[in-house]
C-alpha cells in the first residue's frame, strides 16, 4: 500500500455493526509512501495508522 499526503484513507469497521472510518492522510512516515501514516478522521480524532488490507486509498487523479 502506497499514499501520498492529502490523499484520503477508508478504513473498513471489524464486525458488521462497526462503521467504516474516513480520514486524510497528514503525514507518510515510511518510505516511499509506505505505512504508518498520521490521519485525521472525519470525527476529528487523528492517529497514527497501519493499514490492514481491508484498507482502501483514493488516490488523487490528474485533472483533465
Amino acid at each position: 500500500m502506497r499514499a501520498q499526503v492529502g490523499e484520503h484513507i477508508v478504513m473498513r469497521g471489524k464486525t458488521v455493526e462497526t462503521p467504516d472510518r474516513h480520514g486524510v492522510i497528514l503525514e507518510v512516515r515510511g518510505e516511499e509512501g509506505a505505512a504508518p501514516y498520521f490521519v485525521r478522521f472525519d470525527d476529528g480524532h487523528e492517529a497514527l495508522v497501519f493499514p490492514g488490507g481491508d484498507s482502501i486509498i483514493q488516490h488523487h487523479t490528474p485533472d483533465h
